[in-house]
């Protein structure tokens, strides 16, 4: 069974009087393991495609399955899934250790425990050696 699959996946939206298709019947499936790239032009939809996936926004049609998951997936938005945004949606008086424990208490997380979480997330992304840096003391890269 693929970890995502994907379903006639459609986001419309108007801009004015116009119907744009940002994403107009997608279908596909990704297994664990796998090395994927969703590439294409400028306004192919890669980025909206992203957003669906990650919760962030909702497809107007089609289905979507994230392992045993399927369609609302709202509830698993911050436990299971998780982005780290190009342009940096940081608080810079912050180090990012304390970036990630303001987002896990918008989360429901008690304070005792979050600080523990929040050092095990930043170490999976590999930044570990950085938990005290600010922001700005990042690349963006």
């Amino acid at each position: 069974m693929p970890t995502v699959r994907i379903e006639d996946l459609k986001r419309h939206y108007y801009l004015g009087d116009t119907i744009v298709r940002s994403l107009d019947g997608v279908s596909a499936e990704f297994d664990a393991g796998e090395f994927s790239a969703i590439t294409g032009p400028f306004g192919s939809g890669k980025s909206t495609l992203l957003n669906i996936l990650g919760c962030l926004d909702r497809p107007t049609g089609g289905r979507y399955r994230i392992g045993d998951l399927d369609d609302e997936l709202s509830r698993i938005r911050g436990a299971r899934i998780g982005f780290v945004f190009q342009s940096f949606n940081l608080i810079p008086q912050l180090s990012i250790v304390e970036n990630v424990e303001v987002s896990l208490f918008y989360q429901g997380w008690r304070a005792e425990d979050s600080r523990a979480r929040a050092v095990k997330l930043v170490t999976m992304m590999g930044l570990g050696h950085r938990l005290k840096h600010y922001p700005t003391e990042l690349s963006g890269g």
